[in-house]
């Protein structure tokens, strides 16, 4: 593995997603892009990877999934995504629950995945804080990159089951709504005060980073009714929606195009478990892109192992979406959502050299990532000799 971040890759396939594919090289200095091009050459001191014609992209990206907070095979111990005692947590942080060691985070460098975006669970009304993050590293701290990164909530079934469940609201749709906007119109009042005249009040101080745009509202909605009703609310106050899951949208793919907004489609590769996911189609990706819609493709991990989310790309490509707007769906277009897209989700001069070389185009799904480097530090290489994989150890 590549220790230092001064290195260049020569004869790759190079893609950089916001501007045109070439022949040619990645030149990388101190963790950073420093050059791309068909003739670029690389200082002293810079050591040399051939490619050998495989395919460079940045590293991939899944603005949606519970990486860490749900733990794959640790049971109820593992299982830190869902504060489900209370319909509104807005105040509660997924950064406080992530597990850098859980073995999802091996899962997704050995595919290329090199940002994540931690959600807390769909459970309550107003979930909490998400968070993005790097997906090498052996304290959260060092692997996040914004936090927080957006405000989970969730409308349809979910809510309504767990509350109801208990006995308690909300148990209706008409009852989730309610929450969601009492919460809002109490964090307002508290938030028109005069700063000593404000209580502790964590929920509303978390409330107030959404009305004040700070951070998007982070939607989850199936049915294209519970999408219409996140369109509604957001629109009586004003802040940044981003519809996370969005089984149904393309049933309503005008109206979100025409408002701006967002889709995190997925996970797609489930069963039609529960009735608001009856419509999911991998036609559905596509038809929003043509729409106009900016479409990202989410794994909602562990749903879906975080490992398959080229897979899905794959399959949308499959049933009609085209293979350039896939990959911006894995990498440019949830970097922006993330509102990191700065640094992350192409490969550009000055961002970071979140990198991943693969066998040929990763939308063939024989094709595998062969190796990805983390802010220009290798993190995972594969051996074809012995047909094993290594993750750079995290202590």
């Amino acid at each position: 593995m590549v220790a230092s971040g001064n290195y260049i890759v020569t004869n790759a396939r190079v893609v950089p997603i916001t501007t045109e594919s070439f022949d040619g090289s990645v030149l990388v200095t101190n963790g950073r892009i420093a050059a791309l091009g068909p003739d670029v050459e690389a200082p002293a001191g810079h050591e040399v990877i051939d490619a050998a014609g495989g395919w460079i992209l940045p590293g991939l990206v899944d603005a949606h999934v519970h990486l860490g907070v749900h733990e794959q095979g640790e049971g109820w111990a593992g299982a830190d995504f869902n504060e489900s005692t209370d319909p509104v947590t807005a105040a509660v942080r997924a950064v406080d629950a992530i597990n850098p060691v859980d073995i999802g985070f091996d899962d997704a460098l050995s595919h290329g995945i090199t940002t994540v975006n931690v959600n807390p669970g769909s459970a309550n009304v107003i979930g909490g804080l998400t968070v993005a993050i790097k997906t090498h590293g052996a304290v959260v701290d060092d692997m996040v990159l914004r936090s927080p990164s957006g405000l989970k909530a969730a409308l349809g079934e979910n809510p309504k089951r767990v509350y109801g469940d208990q006995r308690k609201a909300p148990n209706t749709r008409l009852g989730t709504a309610f929450a969601a906007r009492k919460a809002f119109a109490e964090a307002q009042h508290w938030a028109a005060k005069s700063a000593e005249d404000r209580p502790a009040d964590l929920v509303s101080e978390a409330l107030s980073k959404v009305l004040n745009r700070e951070i998007p509202w982070r939607q989850h909605c199936h049915r294209a009714d519970d999408i219409m009703t996140a369109l509604r609310i957001a629109e009586e106050f004003g802040y940044e929606l981003v519809l996370d899951h969005g089984t149904e949208a393309h049933l309503v793919a005008d109206r979100i195009a025409a408002r701006g907004i967002p889709v995190l489609y997925g996970p797609m590769m489930v069963s039609r478990s529960k009735v608001e996911v009856r419509a999911r189609s991998p036609r559905a990706p596509g038809i929003l892109a043509r729409a106009g819609v900016k479409v990202s493709i989410i794994t909602d991990h562990p749903v879906v192992p975080i490992d398959f989310l080229i897979n899905q790309a794959a399959l949308a490509v499959k049933e009609g979406m085209e293979s350039e707007e896939a990959l911006k769906a894995v990498t440019i277009n949830p970097a922006e959502v993330l509102g990191v897209a700065d640094r992350i989700g192409s490969i550009e001069p000055g961002k970071d050299a979140d990198l991943a070389l693969w066998e040929g185009d990763p939308l063939d799904t024989r094709h595998r990532a062969l190796r990805t480097w983390i802010e220009g530090k290798e993190v995972y290489s594969y051996d074809s000799t012995t047909g094993t994989g290594s993750v750079l150890p995290r202590w």
